[in-house]
This record gives C-alpha cells, structure tokens and sequence, in this order.
C-alpha cells in the first residue's frame, strides 16, 4: 500500500453501457465502430489497470478521478501529441473519446481539472507505467498481433526541455535565482539588514556580453570571470540571510538549502573549468532546474551534442520498447545482452534474429549470440574474401533493415512528443509517448 500526505480514496465505477448517446445522436445512438477510440477502447484492459491503479490510494478520503479516464487521456494526450489543457478540451468536444473514457452519456462540463493528470503520473510513478506496458503486451500476443522472432536494437537521445546551455548563461540564472531568494528570505525573515549583491551591475556585465553578436575567446573568458564571481558572492550572503533568518522561514530552508547544493555545484565547476582553462569536466551541470541532465556526445550531423536522457529501444514488428534508460553517456555496445533478456521477459522466448549496427559486434557479443543460437546481422571478423556472395548479400539485406529501426525513432520524435520530453520525470514522457505509438500500432492492425 502506497501512503501520502494528502489521503485519497478510490472507488470502482460500473462501466457496462448500453447504446451511447442515445438520446442525442442519430441513428439509435450508434457510433461507428471503425473509429480508431472505438479499436483502441478493447485493446486497453482497464479492468486489470483499474486494480493495479487503486493500489496507489488509501481506503479513505476523497474520491479519486476514475482510473478510465485518467489512463484514457494519458493515452490520448500523447496519440495527438497535445498538452494536458488541449486534451481536457479535446474531451469535451469529441464523443468518441468521452467513450475510450469509459462514458456512456454525453459530457459537456469540465470533468477534470488539467493539473489533475499531472499529479496522478507524479502519484503513480514509473512503476505503475511499467506494469501498464507489461499489460499492453499481454494484450498483443493474446491477439496475435505482434512477431516476436525478429528484435532491432539501437541507442538514441531524447532530448530533455531545457534551452540551450552555455556557461555565461547557466552562470547568470544561477546568480539571478540566489539573488532572487536572499530578496524573498529577508523578507519572510524580517530582516532589516541591509545587503549588497550587486545585482544590477552582474546584470550589466550580462547583457552587454549577450547583445554582441561576435564574442572573441578573451571577451567569453573575461565574462565567465566576473560572473564567477558575483556568484561566489552571493552564495557567501545567501547562507548568511538564512543562518540570520533561522527558523522562521520554516518549510522554504529544505527547498532552498537543496537548490543551493546545485548551484554551488555550478559555481565550483564553472570555476575549475576557467582556472584550468578547459571545456570538459566530470558531471557537469548543464541546467540549474535539472542539475540531473548530462551532455551526450552523438556526433550526428547538425547534433553533435544533445542533451537528454540515452535509451536503448527495442523494435520488435512494429513496436517499441523501453530496454534502458540513464543520463550518463554509457557505451551502447555493453547493453546487448540486456535486451535481449528483457525481451526474453516480455515474450517469453529470446529473438531467433538481431539486427543491430556495428557498435554492437564486439568479440564477446559475436560469442554470446553464437552460444545462444542467435542469428545476428554483423559482418564477420577478418577479410571478406573468405565469405561467399549470397552470404555478404544475406548480411546486407539484414543491414538494410535498420532503416525500419531508424523510422520508429523519428517517428516517435516527431509525432509522440519525444523530440523535446517536457515532463518533469523525463522517464514516464518516454514510457508514454512509446506506450501512444504501440497503442496505435495495434489498432490499425485490426
């Protein structure tokens, strides 16, 4: 049993329905049963989710919103690739979703509250999400509608919302925040004391270095200086405010204190990089409000560094799965056989075939899937010349196949929002917007 501070309570609601709309839509209410929510309604098994989701509530308090409703618009948030208030809205104003949602009368008043959807995915978490998909696979091999012999394994960024980092510019929102909160503490504090922070002038420095369009290596190191250390500064008075301020702050200390550990982070980093004169440190800071992010190097053309979580997804007939997940730039090479344990899991048998690039083809992965009967794509060690024609060909042709690998991932970016995830929990934007994409998958195949 989960417990939190605020106590909600959950209730089973009787979805069994009869004609819907019936006294507002023609032809005796019926809708049509080609409509893609009408497909995806029997492919989600809500009974199921409706008992792992009220797992997540205590037996008293207020009725929570409907485990339906609130897994419906998830899905359909992320199928139309929409915010939280246009789905509410999109709800309202359209029948067959209000069904997919479990309603069997016409809606025209708000039933929930956008912020609503957020709380319950920070309430839930990621493991209510994993079970969700384990679910959704169940589903698909009960229907037969997924092979599973064939598996495609590769690695990509999902870039995290943040806008693009440079040390000036971390250095001037983390000054602008510390400044900010020593304004805010004095005040909750009633401290009359009066503290130089220089701001205006730290804000000079920063505009003046930002409205040139050309900035020479001299002008980008004398600017990171003086932020540097109008930051040292300021994180010197903060801790002081709060010392004097004591405890009538209350539950604002733990926030700040927190946020303060990062920008201390920044300022020590920022200021190893200028004494040492280098670009590169270990774990560095790229974002003040998500200190968690890292800089990957990809090397892709026009990306060369992206900045975001690094997965491993697996293709598997038209379906993508989640296999890892980190903000550390880990080597792709080392993950194979975690794949294809995961997909051992998910399908009960290990893949008859991997496709994968050539990161992939180390020493003891070609041993691995020799010892394991599986059939891979890599061209083998050593001079072609031994290999006959059809066999090269043979290779080849499974190569090509990547591209299917390649199209999923795009298409994941570019139509399932993962281009820029702007959850605060990175890993449930991922888990969502894959979970959208196999959902509409599955009901064009029926």
């Amino acid at each position: 049993m989960h417990f939190f501070k605020e106590f909600m309570s959950y209730q089973n609601k009787d979805h069994l329905t009869g004609n819907l709309f019936k006294d507002i839509l023609p032809y005796g209410g019926k809708l049509n049963l080609n409509n893609r929510w009408m497909k995806l309604s029997g492919l989600v098994p809500w009974d199921i989710l409706e008992k792992i989701y009220q797992a997540y509530f205590s037996p008293l308090g207020r009725p929570a919103k409907s485990s339906r409703l609130v897994n419906g618009l998830l899905i359909a948030k992320h199928l139309k690739n929409i915010s939280d208030v246009e789905v509410v809205e999109e709800f309202l104003e359209n029948p067959y979703l209000q069904y997919f949602c479990g309603y069997d009368q016409l809606v025209t008043q708000q039933e929930i509250h956008p912020t609503t959807l957020c709380k319950m995915r920070k309430r839930v978490g990621e493991e209510y999400f994993a079970k969700f998909e384990q679910e959704i696979i169940a589903v698909l091999k009960n229907k037969k509608i997924i092979k599973t012999s064939r598996q495609q394994i590769d690695g990509t960024v999902f870039p995290a919302n943040i806008s693009y980092p440079t040390d000036v510019g971390l250095l001037e929102k983390a000054r602008r925040w510390v400044v900010g909160k020593i304004k805010q503490i004095k005040e909750t504090g009633q401290i009359s004391e009066k503290i130089r922070t220089n701001s205006r002038k730290a804000r000079q420095v920063y505009l003046s270095f930002s409205k040139k369009r050309k900035r020479t290596w001299s002008e980008i190191r004398r600017t990171k200086k003086k932020l540097i250390q109008y930051l040292g500064r300021n994180i010197k008075q903060i801790k002081g405010v709060m010392a004097q301020a004591g405890e009538s702050i209350g539950g604002l200390k733990a926030g700040v204190a927190k946020r303060i550990e990062v920008v201390e982070q920044i300022y020590q980093q920022q200021a190893q990089m200028l004494k040492n004169n280098v670009h590169r440190i270990e774990e560095r800071i790229v974002s003040l409000h998500r200190s968690h992010i890292r800089p990957i190097v990809r090397g892709k053309s026009g990306k060369e560094v992206e900045f975001g979580p690094k997965c491993i997804l697996s293709h598997v007939d038209g379906y993508a799965f989640l296999d890892k997940f980190d903000y550390s730039a880990y080597y792709e090479g080392d993950q194979l056989k975690n794949s294809l344990e995961l997909h051992e899991q998910r399908f009960g048998a290990k893949p008859k075939e991997v496709i994968t690039d050539q990161i992939y083809g180390t020493r003891d992965n070609r041993d691995m899937l020799k010892k394991l009967g599986i059939e891979g794509s890599l061209m083998p060690l050593g001079r072609r010349t031994k290999l006959t024609k059809s066999e090269i060909r043979k290779i080849k042709k499974k190569q090509k196949k990547r591209g299917e690998m390649e199209g999923i991932i795009g298409n994941a970016k570019v139509k399932y929002g993962l281009e820029r995830v702007k959850y605060a929990n990175e890993k449930i934007g991922v888990m969502l917007g894959l979970l959208g994409m196999n959902l509409k998958t599955a009901a064009a195949r029926i």
